[in-house]
């Protein structure tokens, strides 16, 4: 497959790596000029981009940004790909980071804005896990033990080729919900940061509290 990766930081990074690893054509752009990735490029095969054009013709688009940045980001930018292309956030709100996000901390799902700036669905997968981990401790399934990741969004093609791919990568995708339902693995709810199992997942999205967490502290 073709895919887009727009922004190239821990997650970014380790998502060209490891889709690169496995055959696919990635294109990886971060916010400045496409030379600044060229170490990456030649260390993975991916093409590096202006992020204008991380996204034409692309299969998936993943979108792994700091949440103060996807406002900045060029309009319709993920409207290049093609058509059904699922659209995958991996971002984490951090107010010290991004700021007060009035939306965000008024109760929005984090990924609901995400999608709401871009004018596009989005699927919300990669955010609870260290970069680290995604990039070391994939299996095969099958495997005992295998990490999973909850996947949140509405159902459908998309969401299904994005359990492929969360599968390929080595790891076991978990049904999170709906979008709506995607702050069940925002930071401070109990899947955050875990490496659990398929039924550790699912426990841990049903016992989630609505509730922010009492050390979330928005600046």
């Amino acid at each position: 497959m073709r895919i887009g990766i727009i922004g190239a930081g821990p997650i970014g990074g380790t998502l060209t790596r490891k889709l690169a690893g496995l055959g696919h054509e990635v294109r990886v752009a971060n916010s400045r000029d496409p030379q600044t990735l060229a170490e990456l490029a030649a260390e993975t095969g991916a093409t590096a981009v202006w992020a204008k054009d991380a996204a034409t013709d692309a299969d998936v688009v993943i979108v792994s940004t700091p949440e103060k940045n996807v406002p900045d980001l060029a309009p319709s930018i993920v409207s290049k790909a093609k058509t059904g292309a699922p659209v995958i956030d991996t971002n984490n709100y951090s107010p010290q980071r991004d700021g007060r996000i009035d939306a965000i901390d008024n109760g929005t799902p984090e990924s609901a804005w995400v999608a709401d700036q871009l004018g596009a669905p989005v699927i919300k997968v990669f955010n609870n896990i260290f970069w680290e981990h995604l990039l070391e401790r994939g299996v095969p399934a099958g495997t005992e033990g295998r990490i999973a990741l909850p996947v949140a969004g509405a159902d459908g093609p998309a969401k299904q080729l994005v359990f492929d791919l969360v599968d390929q990568l080595g790891f076991d995708p978990v049904d999170g919900g709906t979008l709506d339902e995607s702050w069940r693995q925002q930071p401070g709810r109990p899947v955050y940061g875990k490496d659990y199992d398929a039924e550790g997942v699912r426990k841990a999205l049903a016992e989630a509290p609505p509730e922010r967490p009492a050390d979330y502290n928005p600046v």
